[in-house]
């Protein structure tokens, strides 16, 4: 529909309020989630309070190990994964201006010069229009279309941060299982020692004529069977070097780390209340943000009921190029008001609406899933660690009572009143009690590292960025 010359200021000025107009579709309201109003295994934890020190971002340096530190600082940087999602969340924020310009107008200028004949006659003719185009956003569905990127943005900033807290989390549990590795290199190489000795008083009784030759060639089996476990233990070390490197976006044959010790005890990690954990997770805030953008589709999808308004207009010179005073021999101008509104597609737009309605209801249904998941996760670690601790008590009583029964066991071999066999099941008591004690002081720490994560690693949703035209104006 075109319409006249004066009615163009009319038309302006109706289509600028109406633009501004609220847009169609539901409004975001975050659902509820199901929290508890405390941890089930809260017992031997304390509540985090605003005068804790515990590290808000590089969590890693309640360990207080400068090697973890290096290689953690080094993750963000030269991990090629965490690139890769960083570069996704750039990609949103290029979304997030892509949908804004659907809000102002479109101008162009596209001349064209033609030469032609006509009635015998060859001339040249010059078409120089600047033209313009505006659809104001009357039903808000742009409003919507930006809305619905500027969460998707902030799903992929949610993405980054938790990939970063997943890989940061990789590399400190293949640290753990380095230095686990190393520990038990060292309990190995004390196990080789101490079964030398063992099989030099073998000997010395044998020579002596109190003892048989089985007992000597037992001896030597348990020295080689020892030094074969320790000597396999290499394979362990170097795969989680591998995956060191790798994760800090090296090649592992840049990479080396020196043989160390596995901590003794863990740090203490005060927990927060329950519903803290909706602000302190990573992942469920990316879930709550898809809610978000899910719920602006479905406005997007209701606009497709309303009819689209757009003002067009154009103004240049049609004619001789070669012309002096070009403008003011033949100027052209245009402008024009259309209506589209759409009669019948089958049931296209019902569908369009009910579809989005659909993925928002998955979308909420995901997301108190994730919260569910994540109380379960900090549920299991608060359960985990003092468990082990108490676990790892008995078990360094067993240690000690076994180291005394190989030492009663040799002394009463070496006496004569005892045979060899005592001796060898004592031993492997021994080393049996140290590597499940060795096992657990490890399995604590993996499971305080777990903690901490599954509590989010100190990061926080208030670290979520705010693109310009995040937020509907």
């Amino acid at each position: 529909m075109t319409v006249g010359r004066g009615t163009w200021p009319a038309l302006a000025a109706l289509a600028l309020p109406l633009a501004a107009c609220a847009p169609v579709g539901p409004d975001y309201l975050r659902p509820a989630a199901i929290v508890s109003t405390q941890y089930k295994e809260i017992k031997g934890w304390k509540l985090a309070t605003p005068h804790d020190d515990l590290a808000k971002g590089e969590w890693w340096t309640v360990f207080r190990d400068p090697e973890l530190n290096t290689l953690e600082a080094q993750v963000a940087i030269s991990n090629q994964t965490l690139k890769a999602d960083e570069a996704n969340y750039r990609e949103a924020l290029a979304l997030i201006a892509e949908a804004r310009a659907g809000l102002y107008p479109t101008v162009n200028f596209n001349p064209t010069l033609t030469r032609s004949q006509q009635q015998g006659q060859i001339g040249w003719s010059l078409d120089a229009q600047v033209s313009g185009s505006w659809a104001p956003d009357i039903w808000g569905k742009v409003r919507r279309a930006v809305e619905e990127q500027g969460a998707g943005a902030q799903v992929s900033a949610a993405d980054l941060a938790n990939a970063t807290l997943s890989a940061q989390s990789s590399l400190a549990l293949a640290y753990e299982q380095l230095l686990q590795a190393d520990a038990l290199d060292d309990l190995l190489l004390d196990t080789v020692k101490e079964y030398k000795h063992s099989l030099e008083i073998t000997q010395n009784q044998y020579n002596a004529g109190t003892a048989a030759k089985s007992d000597v060639i037992t001896a030597q089996a348990l020295v080689f069977a020892a030094q074969a476990q320790e000597i396999s233990v290499g394979v362990t070390r170097a795969q989680n070097l591998h995956a060191i490197a790798v994760l800090v976006g090296r090649p592992p044959a840049e990479l080396s780390i020196a043989h160390s010790k596995l901590p003794e005890g863990v740090p203490n990690i005060p927990v927060g209340v329950p519903s803290a954990l909706l602000e302190r997770r990573p992942d469920i805030a990316a879930a709550e943000r898809t809610m978000q953008e899910q719920n602006a589709a479905i406005g997007v999808a209701i606009a497709g009921y309303y009819p689209d308004f757009t003002l067009s207009g154009a103004y240049g010179y049609i004619g001789d190029p070669f012309i002096k005073q070009i403008a003011k021999a033949n100027p052209a101008w245009s402008y024009a008001f259309s209506i589209a509104q759409p009669l019948f597609n089958g049931g296209l737009t019902d569908a369009q609406v009910e579809a989005a309605r659909q993925t928002y209801e998955s979308s909420v249904a995901a997301y108190r899933q994730t919260v569910l998941t994540a109380f379960q996760q900090v549920e299991d670690q608060l359960a985990a660690v003092p468990i082990l601790t108490h676990e790892l008590s008995v078990q360094t009583e067993a240690v000690r009572s076994a180291q005394q029964a190989v030492q009663i066991a040799l002394n009463e071999y070496s006496a004569g009143t005892q045979n060899f066999t005592t001796v060898v099941t004592a031993e492997a008591t021994e080393l049996s009690d140290r590597e499940s004690a060795l096992s657990t002081r490890g399995q604590r720490l993996t499971d305080v590292i777990t903690l901490i994560v599954a509590l989010g690693g100190g990061w926080t949703s208030a670290e979520l960025p705010s693109p310009p035209g995040t937020m509907t104006q």
